[in-house]
């Protein structure tokens, strides 16, 4: 997408998370005067930094996978990732902690990962090795025909060629039906399934396409960005100025609205005009809280009936002393997590007996905690809308902390020393529907063209991107959506520029 398509353009992209900065890049490359304005003080959205007394945390996603697409995605402006930050391997990539005093890692190699699986169930290790070649297929499909290929009708993906390269793909019957089919011993598909929770499902709803997900965490491996993921998003910023993108940050967005010839973009800080804007927003909350009602797709009632994402109740614990029992990546689950899931997308309801994620990267980054100590971020996925009050949180909170010492034996409780926390409101707070604190859930029914596509259909010259859109949740997914929108943008200009020269050509004809 190089050269110089939309030299006479200039876009405003609203919001700084991936998908904004991934798409501002793009846009400049093909020659678009590219300003991002985003309203808080630093860049990344959800995927920002808290900084407090020597610790440093990342604010949301903190696992860095599907590294080819990072690879990707700075090889189309002729960079390496390395050329911005250092990546670590990690091995195991996480370790879980049953309820039952069970504990196991999750090796980075196949032979270990093979005798992991083995140990549990006679016959699981040949069956580990054909469930991931099934889930490379996904992988390889999935990714090149339907993730960076941007397919915004459902035409497209009825499209006879398509279903014939799609041959194979269990794309109807759930995950949890899919690993069954491979694996009796219920640790062993939980340890297959547990990455839907970076896609915002539960093995009950979501497709069992996303088997890929297994292949993306046992056969590409689990990565750290030295200093967090939050150093992704200084890479993509610097990347962006390299290109002649503008950043503007503190500046909030109070309203995009039709301008003759363009848009005009009003902030709390004056007005801008622009030929085209991009939407990192979540496309509820910009229909809701700037455009005007005459261009919005979609009536509220639609945003309603949605099935969203989890929200997360966060604790992040900057800790006094070491913290050998837990690994970089840790899960705490109990033996059945299905309670959980209901809780989260059936009956709404604070869990009982939660499963959570423990990150450590001090285990790996010195640089993220002061000497002695340790940075620890617990997340436990909740349903979003649920009531956070701060008498509810304070409780939750101490329900967190007295599970994680009775199943791992670290006891945080007298070691804390700075103490943030984030949960439905936080998210609330910053546009997305209900708290989640990631997006549409990835059910059958939200999956590719049954998503909110990259075009406003009721606003010429708007966009969008964001983990809303195609091709859903995830820094990966952000990074190509993107691309996507920048590429509609493209698109939408060469064709209005054939469009414009018909009549010259047509006069032309004529005299």
């Amino acid at each position: 997408m190089t050269g110089h398509d939309l030299d006479s353009e200039s876009v405003v992209v609203v919001g700084a998370g991936f998908g904004g900065l991934s798409a501002a890049c793009h846009l400049a490359d093909a020659g678009a005067d590219v300003t991002v304005l985003e309203r808080r003080e630093a860049l990344g959205g959800v995927a920002g930094r808290i900084e407090r007394d020597g610790f440093r945390f990342d604010a949301g996603p903190s696992w860095y996978l599907m590294p080819e697409v990072f690879e990707r995605f700075f090889g189309r402006f002729g960079r390496h990732p390395e050329d911005y930050y250092d990546l670590t391997r990690l091995d195991p990539n996480y370790r879980v902690f049953w309820k039952d005093g069970d504990r196991a890692d999750v090796p980075a190699d196949r032979p270990g990962q093979r005798a992991l699986f083995e140990s549990y169930e006679s016959g699981a290790a040949d069956a580990l090795d054909s469930y991931l070649e099934g889930a490379a297929e996904a992988y390889e499909v999935g990714m090149e025909q339907f993730v960076y290929e941007d397919r915004p009708r459902l035409r497209d993906w009825l499209d006879p060629r398509l279903l014939r390269a799609a041959r194979g793909l269990a794309l109807l019957g759930s995950m949890d039906e899919h690993a069954r089919d491979f694996f009796d011993h219920p640790k062993l598909r939980q340890l297959v399934e547990y990455t839907l929770v970076f896609l915002g499902g539960s093995p009950y709803n979501t497709p069992a396409l996303y088997s890929l997900m297994s292949h993306v965490d046992l056969n590409e491996g689990v990565y750290y960005p030295d200093g967090g993921m939050a150093s992704v998003v200084d890479a993509l910023a610097d990347l962006g100025r390299e290109l002649g993108v503008t950043y503007e940050t503190g500046r909030e967005v109070t309203g995009i609205e039709r301008l003759g010839d363009g848009l005009l973009v009003t902030t709390d800080d004056g007005a801008l005009e622009a030929d085209r804007v991009v939407s990192n927003a979540t496309p509820a909350y910009t229909e809701r809280e700037l455009l005007p009602p005459d261009g919005r797709d979609r009536d509220p009632d639609y945003w309603e009936s949605r099935t969203y994402a989890p929200s997360a109740f966060l604790l992040y614990l900057g800790v006094e002393g070491g913290l050998e029992e837990l690994e970089h990546h840790t899960l705490v689950l109990p033996t059945d997590w299905r309670p959980h899931f209901e809780s989260v997308f059936d009956e709404p309801a604070w869990p009982e007996d939660p499963s959570y994620y423990v990150n450590v990267p001090s285990r790996t980054d010195d640089s993220v905690a002061p000497e002695g100590h340790g940075t620890v971020v617990v997340l436990v996925p909740v349903a979003p809308g649920l009531d956070d009050g701060p008498e509810v949180r304070s409780r939750y909170r101490e329900t967190v902390l007295d599970d994680l010492a009775e199943h791992t034996g670290v006891d945080l409780r007298d070691r804390i020393v700075v103490e943030e926390s984030a949960c439905v409101t936080e998210f609330a707070d910053i546009g997305y529907p209900e708290g989640t604190a990631l997006g549409l859930a990835h059910t059958l029914r939200q999956t590719g063209p049954f998503r909110p596509g990259h075009r406003a259909s009721a606003m010429d010259g708007l966009y969008y991107t964001g983990s809303f859109t195609t091709p859903g949740i995830g820094v990966p997914m952000c990074l190509i959506g993107g691309e996507h929108a920048a590429g509609a943008v493209i698109e939408d200009v060469a064709n209005e520029g054939e469009s414009g020269l018909l009549p010259s050509l047509d006069l032309r004809a004529s005299g």
